[in-house]
Parts: C-alpha cells; structure tokens; sequence
C-alpha cells in the first residue's frame, strides 16, 4: 500500500464547516487533502454549529493562540418555548411552555443582555475540571459547581423575526456561551428556550465570506488547494510591526536581545530585511526579546 506523502506546510486556512463533523474531524481531513504535516485550530465548534474555522498548518500552528482572543460574530437559531439538557437541538427536552412573545417584548430582552453580562459556563463545554473535560464529565451524568464568568455581548440584533424561532445576530469577546445565551433569553421571556442552529461569521478580522467549504477543497488540485492558505503572519495583523536590518535581525534569531527604538509591547511582529516575517517578540524598555521565532527556511511571504 502506498504512503501518502505529507509536505512541510505554512499557512492558515479559513475553512467553512459544515454542521455535523467535529471540529477535528474537518481539521484531519483538511491535513489530508493539503498533505500538510502539522495542523492546529485556532478555536474549535461544536458539532452542531457550522461557519467559520481558521485552520492552521506548519509554522502557522506557534500563533494558534492568537486568535483565541479575538472577538468573534454568530448567527444563531433559537427555539421558544423548550428547554434542552445541553442547551442545543442535541439535547434531551426538559420542559415546554407556551410561547407569547411579542418582537417589541423580544428586542427589549435582546437589549438587556449588551455589554457585560454574567455566564455560568455549560456542563457540555470543553472547559476543564481536574484535567477532564466537562463534557465527559456530563455524558456520565455527573455535574459539576461552575462559578458565574464575566463576558462581553458587544451587539445583538434580530436577524429574522419568527415567534417560535427568530434568529439573532450576536458579536461578542472570548469566552462567550451561544447556547448560554439562548438559554438565558428563554428564562428572561418567560417561555424556556434552546440554540436550534449557530454559524459563525467572524474571527477577529478573518470572515466567513472568504472560507472554503471541505467538499469545494476537495474538488481542487493539490497545487490549488495549497493557493488558499493564507501567510502566517495573517495571524499577526493586530499586534504591532517591527523591521529589523539583517545585523539585529540574525542577532535575534540567535537568542540575542535588540536594542530597538520601538515602544514598549507585550507582543509585536517582527521582520527582517525584504519583509522576511521572523517571529514575534516582546518589547521592554526598548530591548527586543525574541518570544516565538518562525524556522527561517520556512517563512512564508508576508501580508502588506
């Protein structure tokens, strides 16, 4: 049997999920039609929801993280007048009640819960206790005290009006629960409700608009498929930029500090001479300390 031959690859790539797949699943068969070695997301979905993955490949995979704080944009389905145990359509109903909300009366509910807002995260979540995810710990039936978190709900609108399941609108900080949300704006009704559909639209400045589909990549040649990638330092666009001459630039890549006139940073880009992205690294005190450096015969053209 012959092996597939797996490349060194650099980029990220937005990816379209469909609604089914885990996140992982789309994230190995995007590996695979790539030939890529390495990969990682930037953040995962449930199963459940569809939208916007931003995959990434090769040297891309040390900036991961940065996105894991960038605000994010949804469009979510909510279903009135039922309670779930997961707080989504996966979920066993536990209770129904009668639906009579009015849009005026649901637009006002929707403007409560702007700004900051208190969360308890959900036992069907990924979060941690004790190094076991929640979500195993509630498929054994065993719940766990989760204390109230502070998220921030930057906007909220009706997308489609439909008594028993509008749709909403939602842009929001890190850490923020749709299917928590849903919840809560049931309670607030008075009428009980669960997320019937989400879709992600918006990862910091990456959009849906620009995302492929798995079945479309799949319909492409490998050379083609490659094409899509974005550059590594797509991932670095809102931390500030830095160019270093070729003398600091190898005196950083060899673990040394540069003096550097730039203001003080936690995070910055840096590149070197023809705009060869090295890495990023902190400034302090106008010393340049190299955090994480990109394997230069690697580096990937630059964004300008």
């Amino acid at each position: 049997m012959r092996r597939e031959r797996f490349d060194a690859v650099d980029g990220v790539l937005l990816l379209d999920k469909a609604a089914g797949p885990s996140a992982n699943a789309c994230l190995q068969r995007a590996r695979t039609l790539l030939a890529a070695r390495k990969a990682g997301h930037t953040g995962t979905l449930d199963p459940l929801a569809s939208g916007l993955l931003a995959l990434t490949f090769g040297e891309a995979t040390k900036f991961s993280g940065q996105l894991l704080d960038a605000d994010k944009s949804y469009e979510a389905r909510l279903v009135l007048g039922a309670t779930t145990a997961t707080g989504d359509a996966e979920g066993e109903v536990l209770q129904q009640q009668p639906v009579d909300v009015t849009r005026d009366r649901f637009e006002q509910v929707l403007a409560s819960f702007t700004g900051a807002i208190s969360q308890v995260p959900p036992m069907h979540s990924a979060l941690k206790r004790d190094g076991q995810p929640l979500y195993r710990l509630a498929r054994k039936g065993i719940s766990v005290d989760r204390g109230p978190r502070t998220v921030w709900v930057h906007r909220l609108w009706t997308i489609h009006w439909d008594r028993l399941g509008p749709t909403i609108g939602v842009e929001c900080g890190k850490g923020l629960y749709v299917r928590v949300l849903g919840e809560d704006l049931g309670a607030s009704l008075g009428c009980g409700a669960h997320l019937g559909a989400l879709r992600r639209t918006r990862i910091g400045m990456f959009d849906l608009a620009d995302a492929i589909g798995l079945e479309e990549l799949e319909r492409l040649c490998l050379d083609d498929r490659r094409a899509r990638l974005l550059p590594v330092d797509a991932l670095l666009q809102a931390l500030p930029r830095i160019d270093l001459d070729r003398h600091a630039s190898e005196q950083l890549e060899h673990g040394g500090k540069v003096a550097c006139g730039a203001a003080s940073a936690e995070r910055a880009r840096v590149y070197g001479p023809q705009g060869r992205l090295l890495g990023v690294a902190s400034v302090q005190q106008g010393v340049l300390i190299a955090r994480r450096l990109l394997n230069q015969q690697r580096a990937m053209e630059p964004v300008l």
